[in-house]
């Protein structure tokens, strides 16, 4: 049975676009409880999206939570292997406080997970559909590629302690450059390490020509390999429908407790937030006790309001169809019938709500006469 696009919420045709993508490529659906213990929250607080879980306390005196987040769910109950490869997708609520509204909401979260032996076409499989993901929201979108491996390098060849190294690193996010070179300023630092971060924060773009720029800057034997790997994954992006809509951009980092490698974020137009992030996590994975490598991503669907907000004025409904107190029922009913043989959307009612967006208004009189407006 075919769903007219009308009947559906600019959410819903997302996770009818997405899960689609998704089985196309062989990804199972994976299904899991609304809550889990929050002990599986409390270790991993910092991993989460969102300040705060919601939790209660079950029958049997657990502390429970409503997930806020569904990856740390699947690397729980998924089986630990280290051959072989189990590639699920899920489209699951979450409970977080939305970017939007700053309040708990009810969230729609759909992504995809790649759990087990993590090859170069696995990670670049991942890529392509992230890309994918974006499109199928909107046509006017970007995906940011980093890896972590080239930027752990280059910063640790600054020679700074761990505390100057997490402020760079936050720099390195906000594609600070004053910042990196005050906190460098009176310390031993590598000349050839900080001219090579400086290049780094600025030479972001085009996939080619970022990364032949860094193949050429001083210590790049140190991040060679791993430049290499991300040359090799790009260069299987490089397809028409792609073009343009792939970045390099070494600001993405994530959390580097927990990802590790390629990591990536995308963007829609209209929208100023991220609305799509992932990357390699087997650092997390090894903290969960577990010798699985691991990829994924998850869209977030919440993110859509700002389209909505910005692109829909259009109307609630074709036609208000007003009665009187004492209206003839028969009449009432015929009318709404007619006008919905036309194709129309009525909305049959005593009282006009507020803000409500229509096309036209109709008023049965008690008399049996239907006026226009």
């Amino acid at each position: 049975m075919n769903i007219s696009d009308n009947l559906l919420s600019e959410d819903e045709k997302a996770i009818f676009a997405l899960r689609s993508l998704y089985r196309q490529h062989g990804f199972q659906q994976y299904r899991m409880n609304k809550f889990e213990e929050y002990d599986l929250y409390a270790g991993n607080k910092d991993y989460l999206m969102s300040e705060g879980v919601i939790t209660f306390t079950d029958t049997n005196g657990k502390l429970m939570a409503l997930k806020p987040d569904v990856t740390l769910s699947i690397i729980k109950n998924c089986r630990d292997q280290t051959e072989g490869m189990e590639k699920v997708y899920y489209n699951e609520n979450v409970y977080r406080v939305s970017k939007r509204t700053r309040t708990f909401k009810e969230i729609m979260q759909v992504g995809l997970e790649c759990i087990g032996s993590v090859d170069d076409y696995a990670v670049y499989e991942v890529l392509m559909l992230a890309a994918q993901s974006l499109a199928a929201i909107s046509p006017d979108y970007v995906l940011d590629i980093s890896e972590l491996d080239v930027v752990s390098s280059v910063i640790g060849a600054l020679g700074l302690g761990e505390d100057d190294e997490k402020a760079v690193l936050k720099c390195l996010g906000e594609k600070n450059l004053h910042g990196v070179t005050e906190i460098c300023e009176g310390r031993d630092t590598d000349a050839g390490a900080l001219d090579a971060l400086g290049r780094m924060i600025s030479a972001s773009g085009d996939p080619k020509k970022t990364i032949a720029e860094l193949q050429g800057l001083p210590g790049a034997e140190n991040y060679s390999a791993a430049l290499s790997r991300l040359g090799c994954i790009i260069s299987l992006l490089d397809e028409p429908a792609l073009a343009g809509h792939i970045r390099i951009d070494f600001s993405v980092i994530n959390d580097m407790n927990y990802y590790n490698g390629i990591v990536f974020s995308g963007f829609v137009d209209g929208i100023p937030s991220g609305i799509l992030s992932g990357g390699q996590y087997d650092r997390l994975m090894h903290r969960m006790g577990r010798r699985s490598e691991a990829i994924g991503f998850a869209v977030y669907l919440d993110s859509l309001e700002y389209l909505r907000t910005q692109t829909d004025g259009g109307d609630d409904i074709d036609i208000v169809l007003l009665y009187e107190e004492g209206s003839d029922m028969q009449r009432l009913r015929d009318t709404r019938e007619q006008l919905r043989d036309e194709g129309k959307q009525v909305l049959v009612t005593k009282s006009l709500p507020e803000a409500l967006r229509y096309k036209q208004l109709y008023h049965l009189k008690k008399s049996g006469v239907v006026t226009l407006g």
